[in-house]
Protein backbone atom coordinates (compact mmCIF):
# COMPACT_ATOMS: atom_id res chain seq x y z
CA UNK A 1 0.00 0.00 0.00
CA UNK A 2 2.84 2.43 0.81
CA UNK A 3 4.34 1.89 -2.65
CA UNK A 4 1.04 2.76 -4.30
CA UNK A 5 0.80 5.96 -2.24
CA UNK A 6 4.31 6.94 -3.31
CA UNK A 7 3.49 6.29 -6.96
CA UNK A 8 0.23 8.25 -6.66
CA UNK A 9 2.13 11.20 -5.17
CA UNK A 10 4.65 11.09 -8.01
CA UNK A 11 1.82 10.89 -10.54
CA UNK A 12 0.28 14.06 -9.12
CA UNK A 13 3.59 15.88 -8.68
CA UNK A 14 4.72 15.16 -12.23
CA UNK A 15 1.22 15.60 -13.69
CA UNK A 16 1.24 12.14 -15.29
CA UNK A 17 -1.76 10.16 -16.54
CA UNK A 18 -1.19 6.70 -15.07
CA UNK A 19 0.86 4.66 -12.63
CA UNK A 20 2.44 2.86 -15.58
CA UNK A 21 3.73 6.21 -16.82
CA UNK A 22 5.19 6.93 -13.36
CA UNK A 23 6.98 3.58 -13.42
CA UNK A 24 8.32 4.29 -16.92
CA UNK A 25 9.62 7.70 -15.84
CA UNK A 26 11.31 6.17 -12.79
CA UNK A 27 12.80 3.48 -15.04
CA UNK A 28 14.21 6.16 -17.35
CA UNK A 29 15.87 7.92 -14.39
CA UNK A 30 17.31 4.59 -13.21
CA UNK A 31 18.63 3.58 -16.62
CA UNK A 32 20.15 7.02 -17.15
CA UNK A 33 21.94 7.00 -13.81
CA UNK A 34 23.31 3.50 -14.34
CA UNK A 35 24.43 4.37 -17.87
CA UNK A 36 26.31 7.46 -16.73
CA UNK A 37 28.11 5.43 -14.06
CA UNK A 38 28.95 2.82 -16.69
CA UNK A 39 30.08 5.32 -19.37
CA UNK A 40 32.08 7.69 -17.12
CA UNK A 41 35.29 5.59 -17.17
CA UNK A 42 35.16 5.40 -20.98
CA UNK A 43 34.65 9.15 -21.28
CA UNK A 44 37.55 9.77 -18.90
CA UNK A 45 39.77 7.30 -20.77
CA UNK A 46 38.92 9.05 -24.03
CA UNK A 47 40.37 12.26 -22.58
CA UNK A 48 43.29 10.58 -20.84
CA UNK A 49 42.06 11.10 -17.29
CA UNK A 50 42.55 8.28 -14.79
CA UNK A 51 40.31 9.53 -11.96
CA UNK A 52 38.57 12.53 -10.44
CA UNK A 53 41.75 13.38 -8.57
CA UNK A 54 43.01 16.80 -9.49
CA UNK A 55 41.39 19.83 -11.00
CA UNK A 56 41.56 18.45 -14.54
CA UNK A 57 39.42 15.42 -13.64
CA UNK A 58 36.87 17.45 -11.73
CA UNK A 59 36.54 20.01 -14.52
CA UNK A 60 36.17 17.31 -17.13
CA UNK A 61 33.50 15.65 -15.03
CA UNK A 62 31.56 18.92 -14.64
CA UNK A 63 31.81 19.74 -18.33
CA UNK A 64 31.00 16.34 -19.83
CA UNK A 65 28.92 14.24 -17.46
CA UNK A 66 25.87 16.51 -16.83
CA UNK A 67 25.22 17.02 -20.57
CA UNK A 68 25.68 13.27 -21.12
CA UNK A 69 23.07 12.65 -18.41
CA UNK A 70 20.62 15.07 -20.05
CA UNK A 71 21.09 13.49 -23.48
CA UNK A 72 20.61 9.99 -22.08
CA UNK A 73 17.40 11.11 -20.34
CA UNK A 74 15.99 12.11 -23.71
CA UNK A 75 17.20 8.93 -25.42
CA UNK A 76 15.77 6.57 -22.80
CA UNK A 77 12.65 8.71 -22.47
CA UNK A 78 12.08 8.43 -26.21
CA UNK A 79 12.70 4.69 -26.23
CA UNK A 80 10.18 4.18 -23.43
CA UNK A 81 7.59 6.52 -24.94
CA UNK A 82 8.07 9.35 -22.44
CA UNK A 83 9.73 11.95 -24.66
CA UNK A 84 7.15 14.67 -23.93
CA UNK A 85 7.69 14.39 -20.17
CA UNK A 86 11.47 14.49 -20.44
CA UNK A 87 11.46 17.30 -22.99
CA UNK A 88 9.49 19.41 -20.48
CA UNK A 89 11.92 18.25 -17.77
CA UNK A 90 14.90 19.38 -19.87
CA UNK A 91 13.39 22.80 -20.56
CA UNK A 92 12.62 23.26 -16.87
CA UNK A 93 16.18 22.26 -15.94
CA UNK A 94 17.80 24.61 -18.45
CA UNK A 95 15.52 27.47 -17.42
CA UNK A 96 16.54 26.95 -13.78
CA UNK A 97 20.21 27.03 -14.73
CA UNK A 98 19.69 30.12 -16.90
CA UNK A 99 18.01 31.93 -13.98
CA UNK A 100 21.09 31.34 -11.85
CA UNK A 101 23.29 33.04 -14.41
CA UNK A 102 20.86 35.89 -14.99
CA UNK A 103 20.75 36.66 -11.26
CA UNK A 104 24.53 36.70 -11.04
CA UNK A 105 24.84 38.86 -14.12
CA UNK A 106 22.28 41.33 -12.76
CA UNK A 107 24.08 41.65 -9.40
CA UNK A 108 27.43 42.49 -10.97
Amino acid sequence: MANTQFLEKMKERWNLNSLIQVILVLLVFSLTGMSVVFLKPFVFQLFGIESLKGIKGVLLYLILIPPLYQILLLVYGTLLGQFAFFWKWEKKTFNSIAKLFRKRKGKS
